[in-house]
Parts: C-alpha cells; sequence; structure tokens
C-alpha cells in the first residue's frame, strides 16, 4: 500500500470512529459516576433521528446537533430515573434503553429512509491543512470531528481537576463515604448519566449529520455496543478512548475499502471485523483486570436512607 491509499484511510478511520469517540466519552462519564448504562446504542439512534429531523425541519445543523445532545439526555434520563430514583436494575434498565431507542428510531425513521438533510461538510484549518501527511489525516475533516478531539482534554480536565469532577468520581467509588462528606450521590448521578446520554446523541448526530447526510436504518450499527466495550478497553481514561475510538474506525473504513475494492472475501466476514475486534478487546481487558481504573461501586445502586 502506498501513501495514495493509506492517507485515505487513516483519514476515513478518524470519521468511522468520531461517533464512537463521542459515546465512549459520555459511558466514561456515566460510569465514573457508579452507574453502568447498557443504553448507549439506545441514546446513539435516537439522537441521530432528532439531529436528522431537526436539521431536515429547520435548515440548521448546529442546532441540531445540539439538539441530538438534549435528546440523548432526556432518554438517558429514563434510565437515571428507573436507576435512581425507583433503584431498578442497571443492567436490565440500560438494556431496555437500547430496545426502546431502536424500536422508536425504527418506528419514526422508516419514512425517511432514504432522505437526506442538510449537514456539516469538510472544513480545512487554515495554516495546518496543507502539513504533509497530518493535515489531510487530521486537518480537513469536519468540524464534529474537532469538536470531539476537543471533548477529550475537557472531560478529562472535568474528571481530574474539577471540584465537580472530583465529587462525581467519589461517588462512583465509595458513595456512602461521599455523602458522609456532604456530597449529594443522587445528584451527581444524575449528572453523570444526563452528560453522558448527551455526548452519546452527539455520537449520533455525527453519523446523520456527517457520516452520511441520510437517514437509513439501523444507522448506529452497533456502534454504542463498542463504546461501551471501548470504556473496559480504555480503563476508564478519555486519552484511551481517543485512541481505541481511532483504532475501531480504522478497522470499520478498513472493512469497507475492502469491500470497494472487490476482495474475494465474503461482505459478512468483513462486516464482522470491527465486533471481532470488539470480543478481543473485552478478553484482553479481562485479562488486564488489576491495572484498570474501574469505579469501585459501578453497578451498585445507593439508598440515600441508608
Amino acid at each position: 500500500m502506498n501513501a495514495e491509499l493509506i492517507i485515505p484511510l487513516l483519514a476515513a478511520a478518524i470519521q468511522s470512529g468520531t461517533p464512537i469517540l463521542y459515546a465512549t466519552l459520555g459511558e466514561i462519564l456515566t460510569e465514573k459516576a457508579g452507574v453502568l448504562n447498557l443504553g448507549v446504542e439506545g441514546m446513539m439512534i435516537t439522537g441521530a433521528l432528532a439531529a436528522f429531523v431537526t436539521a431536515q425541519v429547520t435548515g440548521h445543523p448546529a442546532l441540531a446537533f445540539l439538539m441530538a445532545g438534549l435528546v440523548g439526555a432526556v432518554v438517558g434520563g429514563i434510565h437515571a430515573l428507573v436507576c435512581l430514583w425507583f433503584l431498578g436494575n442497571q443492567v436490565v434498565s440500560g438494556l431496555a434503553l437500547t430496545i426502546f431507542g431502536l424500536g422508536l428510531a425504527d418506528y419514526l425513521g422508516t419514512p425517511l429512509i432514504g432522505q437526506t438533510a442538510p449537514g456539516f461538510d469538510k472544513l480545512a484549518l487554515p495554516l495546518v491543512h496543507g502539513i504533509p501527511v497530518l493535515g489531510p489525516i487530521v486537518f480537513q475533516q469536519d468540524i464534529l470531528v474537532y469538536t470531539a478531539i476537543i471533548m477529550v482534554p475537557l472531560v478529562w480536565f472535568f474528571l481530574e481537576k474539577c471540584r465537580w469532577g472530583l465529587n462525581l468520581r467519589a461517588v462512583g467509588e465509595h458513595p456512602e463515604a461521599a455523602a458522609a462528606a456532604g456530597i449529594n450521590v443522587l445528584r451527581y448521578r444524575w449528572i453523570g448519566i444526563l452528560g453522558g446520554g448527551c455526548l452519546a446523541g452527539f455520537g449520533g448526530a455525527y453519523l446523520s449529520l456527517a457520516y452520511t447526510h441520510l437517514w437509513t436504518s439501523n444507522l448506529t450499527g452497533g456502534r454504542g455496543w463498542i463504546a461501551v466495550a471501548l470504556v473496559i478497553f480504555a480503563f476508564w481514561r478519555p486519552g484511551r478512548a481517543l485512541l481505541g475510538a481511532y483504532l475501531f474506525g480504522g478497522v470499520m473504513a478498513f472493512q469497507l475499502r475492502l469491500q470497494a475494492v472487490g476482495t474475494h472475501l465474503p461482505s459478512s466476514l468483513l462486516l464482522m471485523l470491527p465486533y471481532f475486534l470488539t470480543v478481543l478487546v473485552l478478553v484482553f481487558s479481562s485479562w488486564k483486570s488489576r491495572q484498570t481504573d474501574a469505579p469501585a461501586a459501578l453497578g451498585v445502586n445507593f439508598e440515600p436512607n441508608d
């Protein structure tokens, strides 16, 4: 493979990995608060639909992007209500949320299949877009890619340096101790879930506003599940999430390129590659489990009156 093939492939890897990056950062935020959310796929697909419809109606992609974040947060709020208010099982609630989101998007989105909506086009950054190799790969993307990259240090700063972020981590590690210190555990868990839902909605919006510009059935294609696995692979660290998301994006872009050139491998086998990598990631992460930064109270409900 020469540079004419590798550079477009790496640029496509960033595009394919960006929605996964948004969703992974959102899940890191939620899990750092001690809440497991398996409804990422549902939040992504509803965010994607909300963004697509808003862009069609208003003609303003930026407003559509924000609407996707709002809808993702609202859908995430259902999970928060079940787990924080009614103390429901977090795994069951997350799975139900995914089923609900996929079903709702399929019902409301079926009449829209094949239609297009205004979205985000490539935006070459001045001064740096002409840098050899790096320019075409990184600095000739759309604005949502740049926003996702900027979100990585912002999420890290929030979790590591900001008082609210440190409190959120505290309720994920030891909610009883945090409550004894005067921290409102449920409030910070709400923040984690709603913030994570917003970022997942942004990931869905990228798919309908920048990656495809049209609506298709099952637009997310399992990316929410990949994001959940990627949180473990990244050891709950935003910086590693960036690398992992673009690794998965590279695999997705590679299998699409193989299909385009007419390889003799079955298309179903090529489509399996990203999910096969997901399984390998989970196996690797389990093997390295002692080195993870999983919150100690992850998945454990908190009862304020105890």
